[in-house]
């Protein structure tokens, strides 16, 4: 399954957040290329939907890096070096883990519950092959974590980092193979969480980022080369 539709869902969230998630897509994959100008009017067309989602998709994009805007230019494609991103997905790794070692001892009952029933839902997705669905609920499941740890400034440091490459994170799902292994690590992580085993939680947490990194990495790459032979190319 594509995570880089040309046409924009309207079932799921806001608008302007679905068309941020495929405009997202198409700076990762390649389709736009570091400092291509993002014309409003065209990606409207590009998505069938009118230029104020857009608009408003384009100031989310700029959050996170994604995007540059610049003043008689309008928004312009960044460049993240493959350098950056992995400085980017190192630091990542270290306050996820450092959070997954606090949530250990910290979470609540309710929390753990809460845990338990979006990895299980996470399986569903994973066995259907629904690469969406599991991305939002891997996003869930990380999320209740890094809460879980209970630190305000953890949780504001891992959460505006991981808003910054939430789009990298999802590109390692077009390989389907990966959400198995994805789901196998969770499996570790979310056992060692319930047995409050601090020590496991942070080395575990810490490894998923970096396998998490490598995917992406992989994805990208094979993304990249098909394109070079066919500028049509999108993953099925």
């Amino acid at each position: 399954m594509s995570l880089a539709e040309h046409h924009v869902p309207r079932s799921r969230g806001g608008l302007s957040d679905e068309v941020c998630r495929q405009i997202a897509d198409d700076i990762v994959l390649g389709s736009f290329a570091p400092g291509v100008r993002l014309d409003e009017a065209m990606l409207a067309a590009r998505f069938k939907v009118s230029r104020t989602p857009v608009r408003e998709a384009l100031k989310q994009l700029a959050s996170t890096g994604l995007v540059v805007y610049r003043p008689n230019r309008g928004s312009v494609v960044a460049e993240v070096t493959p350098n950056q991103l992995d400085q980017m997905f190192e630091a990542i790794g270290e306050l996820e883990a450092a959070c997954a070692r606090h949530a250990a001892v910290r979470m609540s009952e309710a929390e753990r519950s809460q845990l338990c029933q979006v990895h299980a839902q996470a399986r569903v997705a994973m066995q259907a092959g629904d690469a969406d669905q599991y991305d939002d609920l891997n996003r869930a499941l990380h999320s209740i974590i890094i809460r879980g740890c209970h630190n305000p400034t953890l949780i504001d440091l891992a959460t505006g980092l991981r808003h910054r490459i939430s789009t990298f994170r999802r590109t390692q799902f077009l390989n389907l193979e990966r959400m198995a292994e994805s789901f196998e690590e969770h499996s570790v992580i979310v056992e060692a969480l319930l047995s409050r085993d601090a020590v496991t939680c942070y080395r575990e947490m810490r490894s998923h980022l970096l396998f998490a990194r490598s995917a992406a990495a992989r994805v990208l790459s094979a993304h990249s080369a098909a394109l070079r032979v066919d500028p049509t190319w999108s993953p099925a």
